[in-house]
């Protein structure tokens, strides 16, 4: 089971800009939301909680990790799409012809920046690492919008647009069985998650 959590909740969220590799801290609600997913999460049975290095999550990991006796890991992995000169605009300041085609166009890249194909290929040899593995046990990954839901459209097998199709709120959980040949989307966006990191 690989459990996907976005992180809590940084001043640029909370303002609606686009926030990829700058580095805030959490706010204290983001402070408040990672000390709630420890307590929701530490009864699931971790066995490891993998981190994005950026400050926001590992901020989000340490108290999970805390709280489910687990180990933190930093993988580069799980860092969060790099917007190049997009960085820390508001999204209804990008121009709109140009917003259109990266709806279209998942190898569209930000001046400086990466394409969300780039980020699924990434997050999708993340998640067949972890799907090989038959003794991964239960997985926090602690990432951030993009790369989660590349992760989503790899177990869905869609295609990478398809994430312009999702919203994911902060400090929200998603869920991939991988205990089967196929892996499974067990939960998405689940704000108020219940019974354990690897209920189903």
């Amino acid at each position: 089971m690989i459990v996907f959590v976005r992180h809590g909740e940084t001043p640029p969220n909370r303002e609606g800009l686009l926030l990829g590799r700058a580095d805030p801290p959490l706010t204290d609600r983001g402070r408040a939301q990672a000390k709630d997913l420890g307590h929701l999460l530490a009864a699931g049975g971790v066995a490891r909680v993998l981190t994005s290095p950026l400050r926001r999550a590992r901020d989000t990991a340490s108290p999970i990790a805390a709280e489910c006796g687990a180990l933190v890991d930093v993988d580069e992995r799980l860092i969060e799409i790099d917007y190049g000169d997009w960085e820390g605009q508001p999204f209804a300041s990008l121009d709109a012809e140009v917003v259109g085609r990266w709806h279209r166009d998942p190898d569209l890249t930000p001046p400086g920046g990466e394409s969300l194909a780039t980020v699924a290929e990434r997050v999708s040899g993340f998640c067949e690492e972890l799907l090989r593995d038959e003794n991964a046990g239960v997985i926090v990954a602690v990432s951030h919008v993009s790369p989660i839901k590349a992760a989503v459209a790899w177990v869905l097998g869609a295609g990478d647009a398809v994430a312009w199709r999702m919203f994911l709120d902060d400090a929200a959980v998603c869920r991939i069985d991988t205990r089967g040949p196929t892996p499974l989307l067990v939960s998405f966006n689940d704000v108020h998650p219940r019974g354990g990191a690897g209920s189903a």
